[in-house]
């Protein structure tokens, strides 16, 4: 045991630690945070001044045990969590939980986990910053207030175990405006003309400058090309150049790993954090752009040794986001001469990502020679222009260039154009107009979603992957695919003198991993915004953020701050429970043709669904739930009409009825109360008997295929390959074969030892025999007899125990071997 006790948040943290301090230094993890508010309750005593009531988590309890016997024994105790507000706050919880003086017990950070720094941060140990921690108290408190007393009244106006948050919501708010934006856009089109040219030296691609509203100006437009004389009337050569990105924050990183890696933001935080602790990246919970001069160096070196001299260009940036804190640095690799590092493989492809974008911000810009020729056409005012980009210098472009989320629809910047001059003639090859719809604004990816979230100064870097987690967690938000829809296009072409008309296809409206409100999340958001403005107002929201960063520079007392916001909130929610309507989205879609009843849409209990009838006429509604593609404010009353043909009778099969109906894991086919899924292709409200007895028998087929032994001791029983390879199944109960047995040769007294023996057997055949066998304890309580099941031998046919009954625990290894040597 050394003289010194470090204390980090986790294993893999500690490990590396423990490889640069000496044999006096002992480093143990606390594994996360070790307490917090605790559960039952509010957890804060509003009346005295909002003291938080903190308890030791339950799973960390043998934790804070072993820390205090190891602190106990120490000289010293380091405490060396995070940088971070959250950081400061487990230090101090840890202080708390261990007994440890706050004002005496040393506390280091730093910035990267290399040997130089952990040693300059011993030499220059610090106390617990309490600015720190109570601005991390702060934000704690505020969001158990507000889930505590908001949800509530979720539950009794809308629906039970709904929750709310005060970032979340706002986040949900910001997917909840785009949907209703893209639900009320309209699109138009126009039509683009390209042409491509021919020059003496080659082709070009040109675009006319102007869009035509019709078809009918872009067939007269292109009736008048059919003679026309296109002459080069300008050239325009200018110098331009192209420069880096600033190095990543923990925002531009969630951004970019989504573009180039598609990860989430939730796996780029867990693989950034093992790198972190692994001592191969900074901190990665960070707003700065700032690169430390040791940095600043190390990207020196590494450019003109890779490179050359010329590559190399030191740049200083400037942090746009609010409240950012400039002391601290941007997420860099710790040694920025390694190129690559050993690892998982997806740690790779995102150290890669980092050492590409540290790189490149000191790298030299691009220099491009932009080239514009315009092409005056004889019969028409209008222009094409071509557009040229070449690179005469590729500086930083050389490693890496960031990603985007626009999609381009350039296609007349074609880098190096053939020569040509004022006055040259061109012929075209053809000229096309192409009918192009415009588009809506584009829903909300992860990344987008986190990066609106940083400029609208919401929520902090710590808080972007929970939130974002949160949301979809809560089902307020999920994050899928759409395939979209075809749509068709006219497409007008010139060529040879001709002019043709045709039509293309293309997919619209498909999306892939974006983020859509649920019908839940949007009556949620709608309910917030009427009655709770303040808490889903993004200026009040972002300037609580600036409120905690005054008290983590100790220039707002906390208690203060919390109780300005919980008197007029607690006045609200009062108010809201007494005055307010249940919300529930309802909306009416039309008339019943069959019962003349009104039909609704809203939501329920278990969710969005359809309603036939009043709930308070004497006469019980009907009900029908929506599909999961369906959504309260799309659906139509042709759609609605259509749940309630579920579930419809397509036919007999073996004197028995086919139904088909749609449940929780899509359509399905009943029969004999066996269910088989329809295919993809297939449409369960037009499925007839026929294509459902192909599924059915083809269900069948396979799971025969699936056995592999029965018994006729106990016809429930049988060996078959399961999901992760060969085992017992009994009713829905699976048993794992002991590796080395071969499945097939198992006797019925060898799946009754791996079962567990007799004792188990005999349980798991007859529970309430068993149970009725043993001594009752307390009051004596009668015993129905179980019905016999459906299918099952009588008891009389059950094999006889053998003289000496097995364990009733699982097969060892030993009993394993055993099996097999019978064999």
């Amino acid at each position: 045991m050394g003289k010194n006790l470090v204390i980090v948040e986790s294993p893999a943290k500690a490990k590396t630690i423990e490889g640069f301090l000496g044999k006096d230094f002992t480093v143990r993890s606390s594994y996360g945070h070790v307490r917090d508010l605790v559960k039952k309750g509010m957890g804060v005593e509003v009346d005295k001044n909002f003291k938080p009531i903190y308890e030791v988590s339950e799973d960390k309890e043998k934790v804070i045990a072993d820390l205090k016997k190891l602190a106990a024994k120490s000289e010293t105790v380091w405490l060396a969590t995070d940088e971070d507000r959250e950081g400061e706050a487990i230090s101090w919880h840890l202080c708390e939980s261990l007994n440890l003086d706050v004002k005496k017990t040393k506390r280091i950070v730093f910035h990267e986990i290399t040997k130089n720094a952990i040693l300059k941060a011993i030499q220059n140990p610090r106390l617990i910053d309490m600015h720190l921690v109570d601005a991390q108290q702060a934000r704690r408190i505020l969001d158990r207030l507000v889930g505590f007393e908001l949800s509530p009244v979720l539950w009794k106006k809308i629906k039970p175990s709904l929750s709310a948050g005060r970032v979340q919501s706002v986040a949900v708010r910001l997917i909840v405006e785009r949907e209703r934006e893209i639900q009320g856009f309209k699109s138009n089109s126009a039509f683009r003309v390209t042409a491509e040219l021919i020059s003496k030296s080659g082709t070009l691609k040109a675009e006319l400058n102007k869009r035509f509203s019709a078809k009918v100006d872009a067939s007269a437009f292109l009736e008048k090309c059919k003679n026309a004389v296109l002459t080069v009337e300008g050239l325009e050569i200018k110098p331009g150049k192209r420069s880096p990105a600033p190095p990543f924050t923990t925002s531009t990183l969630q951004q970019e790993a989504s573009r180039k890696l598609s990860f989430s933001v939730a796996q780029t935080m867990r693989i950034a954090q093992k790198l972190y602790e692994a001592g191969k990246i900074t901190y990665m919970r960070t707003d700065s752009v700032n690169l430390s001069d040791t940095a600043m160096e190390g990207t020196k070196q590494t450019i003109e040794q890779l490179f050359g001299k010329k590559y190399h260009f030191a740049r200083r940036f400037k942090t746009k986001s609010k409240g950012a804190q400039e002391a601290h640095e941007a997420i860099r690799p710790t040694y920025l001469n390694q190129q690559t590092v050993t690892g998982e493989h997806n740690e790779q492809r995102l150290y890669d990502l980092i050492w590409k974008r540290t790189i490149t911000s000191q790298m030299a810009d691009a220099e491009l020679e932009k080239t514009t020729v315009t092409i005056d056409i004889s019969t028409s005012a209008e222009k094409f222009q071509v557009h040229g980009e070449v690179i005469k210098f590729d500086g930083f472009l050389k490693v890496y260039l960031e990603g985007s989320d626009e999609e381009s629809e350039d296609e007349t910047s074609d880098g190096l154009l053939p020569v040509v001059h004022k006055g040259d003639v061109l012929q075209y090859h053809h000229i096309t107009a192409t009918e192009k719809f415009t588009h809506h604004a584009a829903r909300y990816t992860e990344a987008s979603l986190v990066r609106t979230l940083e400029e609208r100064g919401i929520g902090r870097p710590s808080t972007y992957a929970p939130t974002v987690s949160t949301i979809q967690r809560r089902e307020y938000v999920v994050k899928e695919d759409r395939p979209g829809t075809p749509r068709k296009f006219a497409i007008l072409l010139l060529s040879a003198g001709k002019l043709k008309e045709d039509a293309g296809t293309e997919n619209s409206g498909a999306e892939k991993s974006k983020l859509f409100p649920t019908d839940i999340g949007m009556v949620v958001n709608d309910f917030l915004y009427q009655y709770f403005p303040d808490i889903l107002d993004y200026n009040f929201t972002a300037r609580v953020e600036e409120e905690f960063d005054e008290i983590a520079e100790g220039k707002l007392d906390w208690t203060k701050m919390l109780k300005e916001f919980y008197k007029p909130f607690h006045k609200n929610i009062e108010t809201t429970i007494d005055k307010s309507e249940r919300a529930n989205g309802e909306r009416v879609l039309g008339v019943d043709p069959e019962s003349k009843k009104k039909i609704f849409v809203r939501i329920g209990r278990f969710g969005p669904l359809v309603q036939i009838g009043e709930s308070d006429k004497e006469e019980k509604p009907r009900f029908a739930s929506l599909r999961k593609d369906q959504r309260m404010e799309t659906i139509s009353l042709e759609e609605a009409l259509l749940l309630f043909k579920m579930p419809r009778i397509v036919g007999l099969l073996e004197e028995k009825e086919m139904k088909v109906g749609i449940g929780r894991f899509g359509p399905y086919v009943v029969h004999d109360n066996a269910f088989t899924s329809l295919g993809k292709e297939d449409d369960p409200y037009t499925v007839d008997g026929t294509r459902c007895t192909e599924l059915i028998f083809a269900k069948r087929k396979r799971d025969a295929e699936k056995i592999i032994r029965l018994y006729d001791e106990n016809t429930g029983i049988k060996v078959m390959h399961g999901r992760w390879g060969p085992c017992i199944a009994w009713g829905k109960k699976f048993f794992r074969i002991p590796k080395n047995t071969e499945p097939a040769e198992l006797r019925f007294e060898d799946v009754v030892e791996i079962i567990g023996g007799w004792d188990a057997y005999n349980q798991l055949l007859n529970p309430v025999k068993v149970a009725a066998n043993k001594k009752p304890s307390g009051k004596k309580a009668a015993v129905k007899k179980a019905p016999e099941k459906a299918g099952k031998k009588p008891a009389a046919k059950k094999p006889k125990s053998p003289a000496k009954k097995s364990s009733s625990k699982p097969a060892t290894k030993s009993k394993s071997k055993k099996i097999a040597k019978k064999k």
